[in-house]
């Protein structure tokens, strides 16, 4: 999308885009988890309402539904949230999806990239416009393993993408992800700041002017080799073992969770204004 693609007024907290209907797709990062907001529908906020919230501004119209639900695999997220998606009819959809699907044994970067590419040219068919979320770099998390399985899939999606003219929230470039402080103490989830961040991020991919401005955090202290050690084990009682269970049990987090916002509606959040159409 070029400048020219909608006029923008600039001096006025106003923001012009083409978008009246975004509805967003996928699992706990596009849920909110990690950001929690006890204002929020289902009581997280995370990066896709905060992107609703810019979008709204200036636009009495605008509608915003999240159908994501933590824990579900590609195939899921074709399943239970594909149709309803095209049922609302919207004009702006994301869909962030196979993250949960890598990190499993046997996840296949290829297969899920062709099951992608078949989700984004049905998406499409409509006339949205698709924003596709590649993964992060995780090089220096603890998902560090996976990282040779999330740059193939980066890759094939940037073929998706190119194949049915969506746009790529690029995450792998988004080097701010290597703070800690953009992580949640669970080490597999965003905090606030990374949700903020990735919000930042995919205004920016959509060229919409926005308020949000980048956050310096402090660096954190150093820490004595005994505290991290001790921060590790507690990390992996709290949050690694249950993890592990499930997988084991074949459940997930997302077991019993309703999407948070299934039907598009208003956004209402913290700093949205709404001001009156010329």
């Amino acid at each position: 999308m070029s400048d020219t693609d909608f006029p923008v007024r600039h001096g006025a907290d106003d923001r012009i885009h083409p978008w009246t209907r975004y509805v967003a797709l996928g699992d706990s990062f596009t849920e909110g988890i990690g950001d929690p907001e006890p204002n929020s529908p289902g009581g997280h906020r995370g990066w896709a309402d905060r992107v609703a919230e810019e979008l709204s501004r200036g636009h009495r119209d605008f509608a915003y539904a999240n159908l994501a639900i933590r824990g579900r695999l590609l195939q899921q997220i074709v399943d239970e949230q594909l149709g309803s998606c095209m049922d609302l009819k919207p004009d702006l959809v994301s869909i962030s999806a196979g993250g949960n699907d890598l990190i499993r044994p046997g996840g296949d970067p290829d297969a899920l990239a062709e099951r992608l590419d078949a989700t984004v040219q049905t998406l499409s068919s409509e006339g949205a416009t698709v924003v596709l979320f590649n993964g992060p770099d995780t090089v220096s998390s603890v998902l560090g393993r996976i990282r040779g399985k999330v740059a193939i899939y980066n890759e094939n999606l940037r073929t998706v993408a190119a194949r049915h003219d969506a746009v790529v929230a690029d995450m792998w470039s988004l080097r701010q992800l290597s703070n800690s402080q953009m992580w949640d103490e669970d080490r597999l989830h965003f905090s606030p700041l990374g949700h903020h961040t990735i919000a930042t991020m995919v205004l920016d991919s959509l060229n919409v002017p926005h308020n949000l401005e980048p956050l310096q955090p402090k660096p954190l202290p150093q820490r004595s080799w005994q505290e991290a050690r001790s921060g590790d084990l507690v990390w992996a009682r709290e949050y690694f073992v249950p993890w592990v269970i499930r997988r084991i049990r074949h459940q997930s987090s997302g077991d019993g969770i309703l999407p948070k916002r299934p039907t598009p509606g208003p956004v209402f959040g913290p700093a949205d204004s709404v001001l009156p159409r010329n």
